[in-house]
């Protein structure tokens, strides 16, 4: 009998203490990156500091659940030349032959934001000079990107429910 009081009596407290997480506001709210990647835009980069070709360094990115970089502005090839240092690194664009257009790694068509330079290469990668061509078997660093996964990360305000 003192056992059954003393469950009812903590039910009742416990039911009174019942608070709800309530988000009041989110203005410090802020989307994260993993760590060791850079957050621009509604972007997360990875700059590597290993070299690879070009296969490589995209299968690289598909083990971090990324791809080699692609960028869909100025803003953001401005932002990739500053952070990327004095290397080359390759980026996500690439084509069959000299004939056939660049392509993403996303399988969507370069607009030709920034002309491409350099020789016959089938795959780009991003110099101090802007975006350059070369054969997929030269060794560079690399570039990846994946979207910001916009985990929101805010305090949150308990309210009594």
């Amino acid at each position: 009998m003192v056992l059954t009081v003393a469950v009812a009596a903590l039910s009742a407290a416990l039911s009174v203490r019942n608070e709800n997480p309530v988000m009041e506001s989110c203005e410090s709210c802020y989307a994260t990156c993993p760590s060791g990647w850079i957050g621009f835009g509604s972007k997360c980069f990875y700059f590597s500091e290993d070299i690879g070709n070009w296969t490589f360094s995209q299968s690289s990115c598909m083990a971090l659940d990324a791809h080699l970089a692609l960028f869909d502005s100025q803003e953001e090839l401005n932002f990739l030349k500053r952070y990327k240092g004095p290397s080359d690194h390759w980026i996500g664009l690439h084509r069959e032959s000299t004939e056939h257009p660049w392509m993403w790694t996303d399988n969507t068509e370069y607009n030709h934001l920034i002309l491409t330079r350099g020789g016959g290469g089938e795959c780009a990668y991003l110099s101090d000079r802007g975006i350059r061509s070369s054969r997929g078997y030269t060794h560079k660093k690399w570039i990846c990107n994946k979207p910001n996964s916009y985990t929101l990360q805010c305090p949150l305000v308990v309210k009594p429910g």
